[in-house]
């Protein structure tokens, strides 16, 4: 096995192959992508390489490994990918070849393009990592499992993987906190926390903490712009079949005209749908975090609350920004 410097830099090199992908690579990428999830747009597979290439820089992978003690383990580590939006598990592999362990991997149906092309261009440029990279149809025989998926899949999860040391996964979402003085370009920003991904992914903001009597016409008017995301038939289908479940029932919400909004305790609400809820006091809110903290993935606000993303900033997350702020690395490293 390649040591740790190697490792870092055959990523480093896949970092800069993804950031040059020439044009006819690349919109086969995209059909190939779109193939197997047909929320994965040209756009949406654009922003997941190009998160990944921020991710693959030689001073972060040095500055995020350099306080674990990485050895070359050798484990065997399963990872049972999601598939919701694209290349969601890229972080998991990398965490598992980077530690020094192989990567045992199970492809979601939805995300097989990306990830195989992601596979395939390790190996050419390291090929000694084939030995690190392993896609395999069953888990069997491995030492360790990284599983992420539904509150549903948990339980399956748990009931086959529980014997071994695991990370397990369940049902996650975002939220924002609003305190009526945000400016039209917080706003806005915010509206890429909400439509990223159609808002598909566990750090899309689903759910909007508000002051009390809160109004929502300049946040309607600020989030205009995504008006695109309705062009999408699947999104489309699902704001009609809300809106109609909203108005035959008489459920009070509001409605920009592609996005809902009602107000609602629950924090994962369904595609096209905001859940909001309004609080009175500090106390009030804290007490409403608090009471969700499970399935909070990421809070965004002015940037003013401890723990908290500033707007725009939900989907750029940072190496050492675990998913559900479990430490993959350190998990890893200790097995």
């Amino acid at each position: 096995m390649i040591e740790l410097k190697e490792r870092i830099e055959a990523f480093v090199e896949l970092g800069k192959r993804i950031k040059n992908l020439d044009k006819d690579q690349a919109t086969e990428l995209y059909t190939k992508a779109r193939s197997n999830n047909s929320w994965f747009t040209e756009e949406s597979v654009k922003s997941a390489l190009e998160g990944i290439s921020n991710y693959l820089q030689q001073d972060k992978l040095n500055q995020w490994t350099e306080s674990y003690p990485i050895r070359n383990q050798n484990k065997k580590v399963g990872i049972v990918m999601a598939g919701n939006i694209p290349l969601v598990g890229f972080h998991d592999l990398l965490s598992v070849v980077i530690s020094g362990n192989q990567a045992h991997i199970k492809l979601s149906s939805q995300d097989t393009a990306l990830m195989n092309y992601i596979v395939n261009e390790l190996i050419a440029i390291s090929p000694e990592l084939e030995e690190q990279l392993i896609i395999r149809e069953q888990l069997k025989d491995i030492d360790a499992i990284i599983a992420t998926g539904s509150d549903n899949t948990s339980r399956y999860f748990n009931y086959y993987f529980g014997k071994y040391p695991n990370i397990i996964r369940k049902n996650r979402t975002s939220c924002a906190i609003l305190t009526g003085k945000e400016s039209d370009e917080d706003l806005s920003k915010l509206g890429n926390d909400i439509f990223q991904y159609f808002g598909l992914g566990c750090r899309n903001v689903a759910k909007l903490y508000v002051p009390k009597g809160y109004k929502f016409d300049g946040f309607f008017k600020a989030i205009e712009s995504f008006s695109k995301v309705s062009n999408h038939h699947k999104y489309n289908n699902n704001y009609d079949y809300n809106k109609s479940i909203y108005l035959v029932n008489g459920i009070p919400h509001l409605d920009s005209g592609f996005l809902l909004l009602k107000e609602d305790s629950a924090m994962v609400s369904p595609i096209s749908v905001i859940f909001y809820e309004q609080y009175d006091s500090e106390n009030t809110l804290q007490s409403l975090l608090k009471g969700n903290a499970d399935k909070i993935q990421c809070i965004v606000s002015n940037n003013s609350r401890p723990g908290s993303v500033n707007f725009g900033q939900a989907q750029q997350p940072e190496l050492w920004d675990y998913a559900d702020g479990v430490d993959t690395l350190k998990f890893l490293v200790t097995l």
